[in-house]
């Protein structure tokens, strides 16, 4: 509105955008806009772009326990352990290795943090902020204060709808009493929730490439059967399907996939009669 004393901002010529004061500015404006995120902010940004170049599930495992450690200040160690469909679980990646004997301990005796964040119906987290006076996991909490760990937070990751379905859970370990809180607690479940898509992502690329190495093998076998049924069309003057039969049956008769046999000919046909 005219008269308000406001002046909006001004539209520059595309012809100027290769300005220097017009580069100058520009780059002083994204200086501005990444400071004035928070540390935490700033942090999950650098954890973004790590998660979306690493390609394999390992990777994104890793990425998620060192991330734990950066954001949470008592942490002392962390473990992802992840649930198969069969229940069974196993940890494989942690910080420390007491983080996995610790887990182990859920496993054999079927309750702890971790046991129960990652159940079918279980919470998003699973806390112990003292396990001296914690009577929810008994086995757990006595081997925790053991090797001298208070207090444990165990979030769940969001279970994969394709095949194997794996749920996990992301378990952070300290040794003191009450070291996590409300704010903790957000962190780590959006932390869960960028692994649970970083992981599903690394599988899918996983799964694309099996099939395109599969159908690739597919593509050159029937390239190579092709070939060999061609020479022996030629040599023996039969049509197509009987030159596949003959494969075929040579195949089975030689216990050889049919495959490597068209590869044989295809390869030494000069050399065989």
């Amino acid at each position: 509105m005219a008269g308000n004393g406001v002046s909006g901002p001004v539209a520059r010529d595309p012809k100027d955008l290769d300005d220097p004061d017009w580069a100058k500015d520009r780059m002083d404006f994204v200086a501005d806009r990444d400071s004035a995120l928070g540390p935490l902010a700033q942090q999950f940004v650098v954890l973004t772009t790590s998660l979306l170049t690493t390609h394999t599930a390992a990777g994104v495992l890793q990425e998620l326990a060192m991330a734990a450690v950066r954001f949470l200040p008592g942490a002392d160690m962390v473990s992802v352990t992840l649930r198969d469909a069969d229940g069974r679980l196993h940890t494989p990646v942690s910080t420390d290795p007491l983080a996995v004997r610790l887990d182990e301990v859920q496993c054999e005796s079927g309750r702890g943090p971790c046991a129960t964040a990652v159940a079918p119906s279980g919470p998003a987290y699973s806390l112990s902020n003292d396990l001296a006076s914690d009577n929810q996991w008994p086995e757990f909490a006595k081997a925790s204060l053991d090797v001298g760990f208070h207090a444990v937070l165990s979030t769940a990751m969001m279970r994969d709808p394709q095949p194997p379905e794996l749920s996990g859970a992301i378990n952070v370990y300290s040794r003191r009493r009450r070291a996590f809180n409300a704010h903790d607690r957000d962190v780590m479940l959006l932390l869960a929730s960028h692994g649970s898509l970083a992981l599903a992502t690394s599988r899918a690329i996983t799964s694309a490439q099996l099939q395109a190495e599969h159908l690739h093998k597919a593509i050159d076998s029937r390239d190579v059967i092709g070939q060999a049924k061609g020479i022996l069309m030629q040599r023996r003057k039969i049509s197509a399907d009987e030159a596949f039969d003959v494969l075929r049956e040579t195949s089975q008769s030689l216990n050889v996939k049919l495959s490597e046999l068209a590869e044989t000919l295809a390869g030494r046909h000069l050399e065989i009669d």
